[in-house]
C-alpha cells in the first residue's frame, strides 16, 4: 500500500525516538521514500547520521543548513508529502502543533502539510492524563489529524500506565490501512454542504445552530483521500480541510449555500447535503445595531429560507446521486423517509440529538441510512470518521 508514497517522519524528543528507526525501517521496506524531520531535542536521543542511512536521505531539523547556508523549505516538504508521520510526539510538540507555535521545523512543516497527518503520542502517564494535554489532542483531532493512541504498560519512569507509543507495526499498520481504502472514487465529482448556517439579526447578531460541522468535513476528506475532487460548501466553522483534493467554498447564510450548492450540483455526480441549514431568515434585518437601552422590544419577524435539497432534487439528472441529512428528535424514521421522498433524494442518513454521543458537537455518531426502497442499515455509535466511511461506502454502492 505505501511503495512508491512520500512519508515525511517526524521525530521527537522523547525515550520512544528509539522506536523511529524501527518505524523509519518499515515504512522503506514498504517502498515508500521517507524524509526525516527531527526536532532539536531528538537528536539527543537518536543520531541523525543513523536515521539517514536508514532513509537515504539527508536529515532535517534546521531551517537553514549550517556548511552552506541552503534553505530547508517546508513548503515544499509539505506539498511532497503523501502522509506526515509524528512518533514519537511528545507534550510539548503536540502542544506547540495544538496552537500553532511555529519555533522549529517539524512545527512548520506540519502546518504547512496538505496530506493527512498520523500523531503517536509518547510520555510519562501523568503528562498524557493532564488536562492541557488532553485538550491539545482534541484540538489535533478537531483540526483533522488521525492520533495513534499510546499504549499502556511500563514507561521511562518506572511507572505503569498509558503514555507508551505504539508499537512501529502497528503505526505502520495504521497508515497502510489509510491507504488501502484505495481509490474508488477517483475521477469522480462530489459535493459536500458542512455547518451551520447563519442568519442576521444585526449587524452584530444572528439566528444559527449547534452544528460544528465535524459531519460534513469528515465526508468530504473520506471522499478526497478515496479519490474523488470535491467541492465542500461550508457555514462558519472552526475547522478546517486538511487534503488537496478539497476545494472549499465558504457561505454564511442559506441562501448562500443555497446559491453554491445550484451552482456546483450540475458539474458533479454526487452531493452529500450534510450541512444544518436554517430553516428560516430574518426579513426585518436592521441595518444598525440594536440597542437594548433605546429600543423597545424587537419583533423578528421570519420568512423561509430556499429548500436546498429540494432545490438540487428538482434538478437531478440521470446518474446523478443525492444523499440527504434528517437530524429528527421523533418519529426519526417516519420523518426521514417522508423527506427522502418529497427531496426525491436517493439515501438519507438519520441521527438524532437525543442519542448519547450523536449530534451536534460530538466527535461520534450514531446514523441510520434508509434508502427509496425503505430498506434501512442501521449503524453503531462510532467516530465521525468511521460513519462518513460508512456513508461514502453506501454511495459507491449505489453508484456502481
Amino acid at each position: 500500500m505505501l511503495a512508491g508514497k512520500h512519508i515525511i517522519l517526524g521525530i521527537c524528543g522523547g525515550i520512544a525516538a528509539y522506536k523511529s528507526v524501527y518505524l523509519l525501517r518499515l515504512f522503506v521496506k514498504a517502498g515508500a521514500e521517507v524524509q526525516v524531520v527531527i526536532t532539536p531535542a531528538g537528536k539527543e536521543f537518536i543520531t541523525p547520521v543513523t536515521l539517514s542511512s536508514l532513509s537515504g536521505k539527508p536529515v532535517i531539523s534546521e531551517f537553514f543548513t549550517a556548511n552552506t547556508g541552503s534553505w530547508n523549505s517546508h513548503v515544499d516538504l509539505g506539498l511532497w508529502a503523501d502522509a506526515m508521520v509524528i512518533a514519537p510526539a511528545t507534550a510539548s510538540t503536540i502542544g506547540k502543533m495544538a496552537n500553532g507555535i511555529a519555533d522549529n521545523m517539524l512545527v512548520t512543516t506540519y502546518l504547512s502539510a496538505k496530506a493527512p497527518v498520523f500523531i503517536a503520542p509518547a510520555m510519562d502517564l501523568d503528562m498524557f492524563a493532564h488536562p492541557s494535554t488532553q485538550r491539545n489532542l482534541q484540538l489535533l483531532r478537531e483540526y483533522g489529524n488521525h492520533i495513534i493512541e499510546p499504549a499502556s504498560g511500563e514507561l521511562a519512569s518506572h511507572l505503569v500506565g498509558k503514555g507508551r507509543m505504539e508499537e512501529p507495526e502497528n503505526i505502520l499498520k495504521a497508515v497502510e490501512e489509510f491507504f488501502a481504502q484505495g481509490q474508488d472514487l477517483a475521477g469522480l465529482k462530489i459535493m459536500v454542504t458542512a455547518g451551520p448556517t447563519r442568519e442576521k439579526i444585526d449587524p452584530v447578531r444572528y439566528i444559527g445552530n449547534y452544528s460544528s460541522g465535524k459531519m460534513g468535513y469528515a465526508i468530504a476528506e473520506e471522499c478526497a483521500v478515496r479519490g474523488a475532487e470535491v467541492t465542500l460548501i461550508s457555514g462558519p466553522v472552526s475547522i478546517k480541510a486538511r487534503h488537496h483534493r478539497i476545494n472549499v467554498v465558504y457561505v454564511e447564510s442559506a441562501q448562500e449555500m443555497h446559491d453554491a450548492a445550484v451552482s456546483a450540483f450540475p458539474g458533479c455526480d454526487a452531493a452529500v447535503m450534510c450541512a444544518a441549514v436554517a430553516d428560516y431568515a430574518v426579513e426585518n434585518y436592521a441595518a444598525h445595531k440594536i440597542k437594548r437601552e433605546h429600543d423597545e422590544v424587537p419583533v423578528i419577524r421570519l420568512r423561509k429560507n430556499p429548500d436546498i435539497a429540494a432545490a438540487l432534487g428538482a434538478m437531478k439528472r440521470k446518474g446523478q446521486l443525492l444523499v440527504g441529512f434528517a437530524l429528527e428528535t421523533d418519529n426519526g424514521v417516519a420523518n426521514a423517509t417522508e423527506k427522502l421522498h418529497r427531496k426525491h433524494l436517493d439515501f438519507i442518513v438519520l441521527n438524532s440529538p437525543n442519542e448519547p454521543g450523536a449530534g451536534f458537537m460530538t466527535d461520534t455518531n450514531r446514523v441510520t441510512i434508509i434508502d427509496r426502497d425503505g430498506a434501512s442499515r442501521e449503524y453503531e455509535l462510532k467516530d465521525k470518521r468511521l460513519v462518513a466511511r460508512d456513508i461514502i461506502d453506501v454511495m459507491k454502492e449505489m453508484m456502481e
